[in-house]
């Protein structure tokens, strides 16, 4: 299995960051050109519901849409999930990506790092690593402290 990871600090607290991650309405809103609807599918964000993500037009070139079972959920910290459904699946499998916050050590009041990594398989020798997908996950990330000001 191959894994890509990278992470971001974020000028919040690591709880604010989490609580904005699992949240449907408020996920929708904070960068609609990248993440244009969150959902859950079935369940209510623990493990085994599915959630499903329409990307926005700055994305849809390359994922327009990816379905997503949680497998694991660390309350506060980190949520696991496969990508079961959408474009991703179409590239790779298995595709698993973890979403964690972290407080930021002594500065843990303020700032977090927010960090994205996936374990994957190409379906074929051509496929790139996600290295779109992990720029997009942490461009999306950056957002969220721009968003708290608003």
């Amino acid at each position: 299995m191959r894994s890509l990871k990278g992470e971001v600090v974020l000028n919040i607290p690591a709880e604010k960051a989490w609580e904005m991650y699992r949240n449907n309405e408020i996920i929708s809103q904070i960068k609609p050109e990248m993440l244009a609807h969150a959902k859950y599918l079935q369940g209510d964000g623990s493990p085994g519901s599915l959630r499903l993500f329409k990307l926005g037009p700055a994305l849809e070139n390359y994922v327009k849409e990816s379905t997503e079972k949680i497998e694991k959920v660390e309350n506060g910290r980190s949520v696991t999930y496969s990508v079961v459904g959408g474009d991703l699946r179409k590239m790779y499998d298995p595709y698993t990506a973890t979403f964690s916050f972290t407080p930021l050590h002594g500065n843990e009041t303020h700032k977090c790092i927010a960090e994205w990594k996936a374990d994957y398989e190409p379906l074929n020798p051509t496929i790139p690593p996600p290295e779109k997908a992990r720029d997009a996950a942490l461009g999306f990330l950056n957002c969220f402290e721009k968003f708290q000001t608003n």
